[in-house]
Formats: structure tokens, sequence, C-alpha cells
């Protein structure tokens, strides 16, 4: 490989020129050897940088275990661009070190972190860039981005405890689904075959369950089809962003599920919102910001409205109260926070009291899913076994 580079030598003279390396770091590392500080390195042959870049992407968890390592660096007081050049020189995921070895000769030429991180191709979440931003602003970077990788932690274990809490019962419905349809489709018609002359003397209820089970048995390519479209169209509903958040917002309209709901978003919002102001950003400009992060239309647009009333001069708590966006301990909290001077602490409570909250009403939520589930499932089960039986045994009375 050939790579074009512009550096800086020895005497803060530009110069710049073409390498032969089998590597992009083993050219930088070469540029370095002559005591030149690169500026520019990019690949003559484009299509080997493209196929770094277009290859598999690395997973959430590999980003997160580099931003720990980038973090933990600079709380070590190594400087950004040693941090930042030596994770860009380690062996994690090419697209990673490729990443980093963009960053590190944007820092060189004097562009500012935040904004590296911003026109870089890592999928970072919306907050990190807010917070990297205040961070380089007040001199805080590592504290920063140690707050936005509690949050990025606090996020993803809250996903992760609701598809591991949505799993079984899951499961459950679609195995009890399949063995209805499998009963209908294959058990049942064939005592429908047996039976079909005696469709007389055979009672209401099992005549239903022969004939839905002839029905689906006659029709099952309509049948599979069917279900293979329903769950394409519901996919791709899913995949929309306003879609999902209207029914996001249609389900937290339920008793129970709605209020676990929203009180996951009002943590999220909260959670936010603390460490935003803890990092020395302002008070409107953090309230927008998290208003960002809420996928409630519902509480987003009550958000909204608070963060209106703050700009007319009105307290947090004041503005939150009048428009119901809290429950009243959340209101309770905010206002003793403002008046203690301790907002961002209160906020911080505030998410971990609701989160907790949360949690129970999953526990809660679940334990009524999963006997609901089995006790449907059942039901209709038995409704099918039941119709079967007294075909059978209509029949028999009928031969005596």
């Amino acid at each position: 490989m050939r790579y074009k580079y512009q550096a800086i030598d020895a005497q803060q003279q530009q110069v710049s020129g073409i390498l032969a390396a089998n590597t992009e770091r083993e050219a930088l590392r070469q540029l370095q050897r002559r005591g030149l500080t690169p500026l520019y390195l990019t690949a003559t042959d484009s299509q080997h940088t493209d196929r770094i870049f277009r290859g598999k992407k690395p997973k959430q968890k590999d980003i997160l275990i580099i931003l720990h390592e980038l973090t933990t660096l600079l709380e070590s007081d190594v400087t950004l661009i040693e941090a930042v050049e030596s994770i860009a020189h380690s062996s994690h995921h090419p697209f990673i070190t490729q990443t980093f070895t963009n960053i590190a000769i944007k820092l060189r030429q004097g562009t500012a972190f935040s904004i590296t991180l911003q026109t870089s191709p890592l999928q970072l979440p919306w907050y990190l860039l807010q917070l990297v931003e205040a961070g380089e602003l007040t001199g805080k970077l590592a504290t920063a981005l140690r707050d936005a990788l509690n949050q990025m932690e606090y996020e993803i274990q809250i996903a992760n405890e609701m598809r591991n809490a949505l799993t079984y019962p899951v499961i459950l419905i679609v195995s009890g689904i399949a063995a209805i349809i499998m009963i209908f489709t294959v058990v049942v018609p064939r005592f429908a075959n047996i039976l079909k002359n005696r469709g007389d003397h055979i009672p209401l209820l099992a005549q239903w369950v022969l004939n839905t089970g002839m029905l689906l048995n006659t029709h099952i390519e309509w049948l599979v089809g069917s279900l293979v479209v329903l769950v394409v169209i519901a996919t791709y509903l899913l995949t929309q962003p306003h879609l999902r958040a209207k029914l996001k917002d249609n389900v937290a309209q339920l008793p129970l599920l709605g209020t676990w709901i929203l009180e996951a978003e009002t943590a999220r919002w909260a959670a936010m919102m603390g460490t935003l102001l803890e990092n020395r950003v302002a008070l409107l400009h953090a309230l927008e910001l998290s208003a960002q992060g809420i996928k409630l239309p519902r509480l987003n647009a009550k958000l909204i409205q608070v963060s209106k009333a703050v700009k007319t001069g009105s307290t947090l708590s004041q503005a939150l109260q009048d428009n119901d966006a809290l429950t009243p301990t959340g209101h309770n909290l905010i206002r003793a926070g403002e008046r203690a001077g301790q907002l961002p602490r209160m906020l911080r409570s505030l998410a971990k009291l609701l989160e907790e909250s949360g949690r129970l009403r999953m526990k809660r939520f679940l334990l009524l899913l999963e006997p609901i589930a089995i006790l449907v499932i059942g039901g209709i089960i038995g409704v099918i076994i039941t119709g079967v039986i007294l075909a059978i045994t209509s029949v028999n009375e009928i031969t005596l």
C-alpha cells in the first residue's frame, strides 16, 4: 500500500510525500520514526479505506469498551492526543482503530475532540457528544466522558432488563399459537374426515372445531402466507420511528404497562438532566437536550412546555408541576433540590427512585402476563380438545 501524507518536521515546517507500508498503522510509525508529526494521512488506494468502513461494523459493547479505555487513560492524566493514538495503535476492531487514527490526525490539525466525534462514523448517543463538548469547555473531559458512559450503561441495562423480562412470555405466546395452529391443521382434520358423514348428529361446538380445522387445513398455504405478510408488515411499521412512538404512546395509556413505560421514560429524563447539569450545561440547554431523548410523545410534549415556561421565568419545579410532567414525589424532590442548590443530585435520586419503581412494576406485569397467557392458550386448546371429544362421543352414542 502507498500512503500520501502531510506532516510537521522538527523545525515546525510542513512537509508532504508518499510512503509505502502494509497498514496505516505502520505508515504512522514510519512517520514517527522520522520525527514527523502527521497532519494528514490517506491511502492512495482509497478502496482499502472503503473496505474497512463498509465491512462489519463493531458492536455496541466494542464501542463501550473503547470509550472506557479512553476515559481511563484520561483519568490517569494521559493527554487526549496520546490516549487517542494509543487506541489507534491498539489491536481492537479495524473499524475502531481506523476511526481513531483519523481522529488523531484531526486533533493534530487543531480540531476539537467533540467535532471529531460528531463527524466520525462511530454510532454514539447524542448526549455523549453534548457532554464531551461541555467537558471541553469546563476542562473536565474525563469526568464528562465517565458520566456519559454511566448513562450509556444505564440505558443498555434498562433495555436488557426489558428484553430479558419479555423473552419468556413471548416464547410462551408464540409456542402456544404454534401449538393451536398445529392442532387445527394436523389433528382436527383427521377426526373431521372420519366424522364428515355424521354432521347432523355432532354437537355444535364439535362442528365449529371440525369445520375450522378443515378450513385451515384446506387453505394452509394462505394461512402461512398471511402470517408471513403480517410479520413483514409489522416489522416494517416498527422500524418507522413515528409509528413506533405512536404505538408506545398508546400502550402508555394502559393501566399497569403504561405506568411502567412512563416511569422508565421519566427516569431516563431525570438521569440525563442530572448528568447534564453536573457537567455545567445551562438549565435551558439541558432541558432541550434531555427532551430529545424522550421517545414518548405525550411526555415529550409536556417537557417542551416545561422548557418554554422556564424560558419565561418560571422555576423548574413550578413548570413541571403546572404541566403535570412528574409524580407528586418527583415535584417535591425537584423543589427541594432547587431550594438546597442540589438540583443535579435530586434529579439523580429521582431517576434511581423511578428505576426501582419501574422494576417492581415490571415484575408485577410479568406476574400477570404469564398466567394470563397460559390460561388463554390453555383455554383455546381445551375448547379444541373438548370439541373433538364431543364429536367422538356423539358418534359412539349414535352407534349404540
